[in-house]
């Protein structure tokens, strides 16, 4: 029976390998395998010259897909990375181009870059493409919190950002993608603070191995096959097994006992709904998963806000999907949402330890590479059009 428990685990791993999220070539075109092959008509004269930074990467890699699946208007791509991947070839919609070695020359002619190739990288060369004339969406946490570079959620705060367009544009500019978990809380909870305004926030995470990377990925599979077998799990990525378990976030600790990832959510979900005021806290757990975070959001309002309420303003949201079946117990899943542009809510209820109506818990689900990041990212680039 264990051997048989063992492969049945297995098979169902497989079919969530880093590989089939990450891998160059037919990845990037991947939909729908019984879909008829159709002719990609994104390539177009009267688009942007677009560059893709961080291209080998999970998020860039997701980046391609996205800018396919939504038709995303270019007149021509680069695609770029670290001298280590310039020379690898990825086809995409028909045609195979040669990754490139990212250099401040690389933006010469580049209209739109979207970043994914760490803070570092986009602390250098994020400025460097906009002094030619780029208008740079950034995925690091490079400059979320600068003043002057907006941090845009679409479906959130598109304000942000419409001093930003390509028409007419004399100087480029940075526009930051927030944190997944950030983005994910606050699709869910921005229709509900637009309603009753949302005083305090407490959000639990929930966090897969795609919010670490591909190499995170690979290791969770690698480990949870070698425990399968018996083995001592190989840890690289992460100090302590994953496979079977779940930790703190692997994100450095602060003075103030919180780590860089529950600070992001704290500090970014001020600045995107402009409120210094509101009161946010956060706790932030790395889960044996292999794609899509899971977050528990509990809300508490200046105004009342039934659950029922709060149901329809949600189900009539941009972005998300309510999946809230008590009947059934049926909820939101990582699974479900996994290569979804959704956010998917359940478990609405009123907060009883809140007097009235003034307190809401709710569960949210999100693909951490797509609307986490790419997707975002993307839809952002859109508005500049």
């Amino acid at each position: 029976m264990q051997a048989t428990a063992s492969a049945h685990c297995l098979h169902l791993l497989s079919s969530f390998t880093p590989a089939a999220f990450t891998a160059g070539g037919s990845a990037c075109r991947r939909r729908n395998a019984a879909a008829p092959a159709t002719v990609r008509m994104a390539l177009r004269e009267d688009g942007p010259a677009l560059a893709v930074v961080g291209v080998t990467g999970a998020v860039g890699q997701e980046f391609l897909r996205v800018l396919s699946d939504r038709d995303f208007p270019y007149r021509n791509l680069r695609l770029l990375a670290s001298r280590r991947s310039a020379g690898r070839r990825i086809e995409f919609e028909g045609r195979e181009y040669v990754v490139e070695e990212l250099r401040e020359e690389s933006f010469a002619g580049v209209d739109v870059a979207l970043f994914s190739a760490g803070g570092s990288v986009s602390r250098e060369m994020g400025p460097a493409a906009v002094e030619r004339g780029v208008v740079v969406v950034d995925n690091s946490s490079a400059f979320r919190m600068d003043p002057g570079v907006p941090l845009v959620i679409p479906e959130v705060n598109p304000d942000a950002m419409t001093h930003i367009r390509l028409a007419g544009r004399a100087k480029g500019a940075l526009i930051a993608n927030p944190n997944c978990s950030t983005i994910i809380c606050l699709m869910a909870a921005t229709p509900l603070h637009r309603h009753a305004k949302v005083v305090r926030m407490v959000v639990s995470t929930y966090q897969a191995a795609s919010g670490a990377g591909a190499a995170a990925m690979e290791e969770l599979e690698e480990q949870t096959r070698e425990v399968l077998d018996g083995k001592q799990p190989t840890c690289k990525i992460f100090k302590q097994q994953y496979a079977f378990n779940l930790f703190s976030h692997n994100a450095p600790v602060l003075s103030n006992g919180y780590n860089e990832e529950e600070m992001k959510l704290v500090k970014e979900t001020r600045k995107i709904w402009n409120d210094k005021d509101v009161k946010v806290t956060a706790t932030c757990i790395r889960v044996p998963v292999m794609r899509a975070h899971a977050e528990s959001v509990n809300l508490q309002f200046e105004k009342p806000l039934d659950e029922e309420t709060a149901r329809q303003i949600l189900k009539g949201a941009a972005g998300v999907v309510v999946i809230d079946d008590r009947a059934s117990n049926h909820f939101p899943t990582p699974l479900e949402v996994s290569n979804k542009d959704h956010v998917a809510i359940g478990r609405i209820r009123r907060d009883l330890s809140q007097e009235g109506n003034l307190g809401l818990d709710i569960f949210v689900c999100g693909d951490q590479i797509r609307k986490g990041a790419a997707l975002n990212a993307v839809q952002i680039a859109e508005m500049l059009l």
